[in-house]
């Protein structure tokens, strides 16, 4: 076997190789690729919890629905919750931080749902997109429909995503986090410290 050819075939080896490696990753199958599960069925947000209190039993009856209205709508939604505090988390479809961090949502929000409100903001999303997103990960609150961010801007949120904003039971602002969040407790722990 000629020496120089020994060597053209290694490196034509080292480029195949390459070359899976390369498709595997954009195929979704390395570096963080996998799309989270969903943390919940359509059947787990269906049923209104009993001993709920009526406003939070009201928001519950729009679980997974996308709701129209612009900024005075949200802040209407806001207004009507006074008395608990309420938990804003503003996501797309198309948003990889906000897939990774749905199922924390998802989770928190029935952990929480006779005490705390959650509202979900899809910014600059299509409503299309969103709607198939929300079939895959449903959540048992409603999302506003913000085309242009004008909802996320309300909650200083209109410039990163994921955005989650916290309002006390007083219907105030008290925190705004930029960026997603890297794991459940991480969020929980937000939770406890500004849903008050």
């Amino acid at each position: 076997m000629n020496p120089a050819s020994g060597i053209q075939n290694k490196r034509q080896a080292g480029l195949l190789a390459l070359v899976v490696v390369v498709v595997a990753l954009a195929a979704g199958e390395g570096c963080g690729g996998d799309q989270p599960q969903s943390a919940l069925r359509r059947s787990d947000i269906e049923a209104v919890p009993k001993g709920s209190p009526p406003p939070l039993r009201r928001l519950r009856t729009l679980s997974g629905r996308i709701l129209e209205g612009g900024p005075e709508a949200f802040k209407r939604q806001i207004e009507s919750l006074r008395g608990y505090p309420v938990v804003v988390n503003k996501w797309a479809s198309w948003c990889g931080p906000c897939r990774f961090e749905f199922p924390f949502f998802q989770r928190l929000a029935r952990k929480h749902e006779k005490r705390i409100a959650f509202l979900g903001v899809d910014s600059l999303d299509s409503e299309k997109e969103a709607a198939e997103f929300l079939e895959r990960f449903p959540v048992p609150y409603p999302s506003f429909f913000d085309p242009k961010a004008k909802v996320a801007a309300v909650f200083r949120g209109d410039r990163v995503f994921p955005t989650s904003a916290f309002y006390d039971s007083k219907g105030e602002l008290v925190f705004t986090k930029q960026g997603g969040y890297s794991s459940e407790a991480a969020l929980a722990k937000d939770i406890r410290q500004y849903a008050r």
